[in-house]
């Protein structure tokens, strides 16, 4: 069956292959990124394919979108919230702007335009939501105070969007891919470093950098499969709530739920003593 995918994202990165994956499936992709024609270079002319100029913190065009795609394929069956990019950094050296930017596009952008299509998918009584979060949404990580901040935020929205949409028949998937080789490492494209400077983290914040921009180019995770992934997700009649993407994610989820069950266990007598006496 030929659904409507709408992705966002779409020039570049992660977001190519998603939208060459559900094309070769036969879908028809609404592919979105802030130049229309950025995308259409990315992919190519394609009768099944609507590409359009879409900034996701603009609430307004996000709701223009979702008026356009239906008004050229009828309905939209699935959406991937793909769009985001990487404020690196310490805390202390990410400034308020970097931070309200990097949750603007990462946490903000992804509820703008679920919101615009959510009345589609509810007519409808059918649809299935992915957002992609990060293994950094699951696991903290050094010099990723921003960017593990907004894809927290992420995970904890789609985990509790899941109650609201479930009776409209509307699925929602949790996507958390580690290292592909996408450019989200790629200095201005993706990356942002730092604007504010603090001595006590100068040395690890240049041999970070160092490091991070030395990744490029030499992730293991090949974003094609990621995108047949998907796509194979998207056709079962029940997809999961969470599916981690890459082996190095498939390792750090099952460290961290051994360490939140250590947790738990380590205190467990002085957690679950807190009733009220009297109760």
């Amino acid at each position: 069956m030929s659904n409507v995918w709408f992705i966002t994202g779409a020039a570049r990165g992660m977001g190519v292959d998603l939208a060459k994956a559900a094309l070769h499936a036969g879908h028809r992709v609404v592919g979105t990124a802030r130049d229309a024609a950025k995308v259409t270079a990315a992919l190519g002319e394609h009768e099944n394919l609507l590409a359009l100029s879409l900034d996701v913190t603009d609430a307004e065009a996000s709701v223009a979108s979702a008026q356009a795609s239906v008004e050229r394929f009828g309905s939209i069956d699935v959406l991937v919230n793909n769009a985001g990019n990487f404020y690196a950094g310490y805390f202390e050296e990410i400034s308020d702007r970097q931070m309200r930017q990097q949750m603007e596009t990462n946490f903000f952008g992804p509820l703008n335009v679920t919101r615009a299509i959510l009345p589609v998918m509810r007519q409808q009584r059918s649809g299935h939501v992915f957002t992609i979060t990060s293994a950094a949404g699951l696991i903290g990580q050094e010099f990723c105070a921003a960017y593990a901040a907004s894809k927290f935020a992420l995970e904890g929205w789609m985990e509790s969007l899941r109650y609201d949409l479930e009776p409209f028949g509307i699925h929602t998937t949790i996507v958390e891919p580690g290292f592909f080789r996408t450019e989200l490492l790629v200095e201005g494209a993706s990356s942002i470093w730092p604007e504010l400077s603090i001595e006590d983290y100068q040395e690890r914040t240049t041999a970070t950098i160092a490091a991070w921009k030395s990744m490029n180019g030499q992730q293991g995770g090949d974003p094609a499969k990621l995108g047949a992934a998907l796509v194979t997700l998207a056709a079962l009649e029940t997809p999961p709530l969470r599916f981690v993407a890459g082996t190095d994610v498939v390792a750090g989820a099952e460290q961290k739920a051994r360490l939140l069950l250590n947790q738990v266990e380590a205190h467990r007598e002085l957690s679950s003593d807190m009733a009220l006496e009297n109760a």
